[in-house]
């Protein structure tokens, strides 16, 4: 298994985040050597400055939080985060039309999305708080078919986050090699921990550094 380190996208995607605490979260992921930051689609191309000459990735967020924005502007707001140095994107799904069983429509705003990052991971975010499990099994489906890399339980900003039983439905689709991320709520080494025993490849964590603490007080990582 991988340092746990190396599972951690370092978050911080709060409305009220400045370019001091941004500043910090990029020299807490250089420290300790995340996988990636992520951040709102305004600080990429600072992250990116910030973490030139490392191994961290920079992820950014499209639709977010509640993905309930038009497909155009979801592509223009993933080119524009790429063009700027985004390495990653995790964007949210049309929950309402979801709901609406209005499943062509989810699936062809994913696809538009994918289609302009062929080459770049695209994490799509179904926020699993809202929906059934009927539900969240039909959106990692269509997840899947657009052409997810990941994906992704939740924002943090539901009205609860990622769940074991959420992630056991996911994976239980998730039969092509599509990886798992879990996130919104995973604030402690034995959660995390939980999660990547379950399977999962990434956490997306504002407490990547609270985690890691923990880890250092146990030798042996499990999956």
């Amino acid at each position: 298994m991988k340092p746990i380190n190396q599972y951690i996208d370092h978050t911080l995607l709060k409305p009220t985040a400045t370019l001091n605490n941004i500043g910090k979260l990029c020299e807490e992921a250089r420290k300790h050597k995340f996988f990636s930051v992520c951040v709102s689609g305004c600080y990429v191309t600072l992250a990116k400055e910030l973490l030139v000459n490392t191994n961290v990735k920079v992820c950014s967020v499209v639709g977010f939080p509640l993905g309930s924005m038009g497909t155009k502007s979801k592509v223009t707001e993933a080119t524009v985060a790429l063009k700027n140095g985004a390495d990653e994107i995790d964007m949210v799904i049309n929950i309402g039309l979801l709901k609406s069983k209005n499943f062509d429509a989810v699936l062809k705003d994913i696809e538009a999305v994918k289609k302009c990052m062929p080459n770049n991971t695209l994490k799509v975010i179904l926020e699993t708080c809202y929906l059934e499990e009927s539900e969240i099994i039909i959106a990692s489906e269509l997840a899947i078919q657009g052409g997810a890399d990941f994906i992704k339980t939740s924002t943090g900003y539901g009205t609860a986050g990622a769940t074991l039983n959420d992630v056991k439905l996911i994976k239980s689709v998730c039969l092509d090699g599509t990886k798992i991320k879990a996130s919104g709520g995973i604030k402690n080494y034995k959660t995390a921990i939980e999660y990547i025993n379950l399977g999962v490849d990434r956490i997306g964590t504002s407490s990547g550094v609270t985690i890691l603490r923990g880890a250092s007080t146990h030798t042996i990582y499990r999956k």
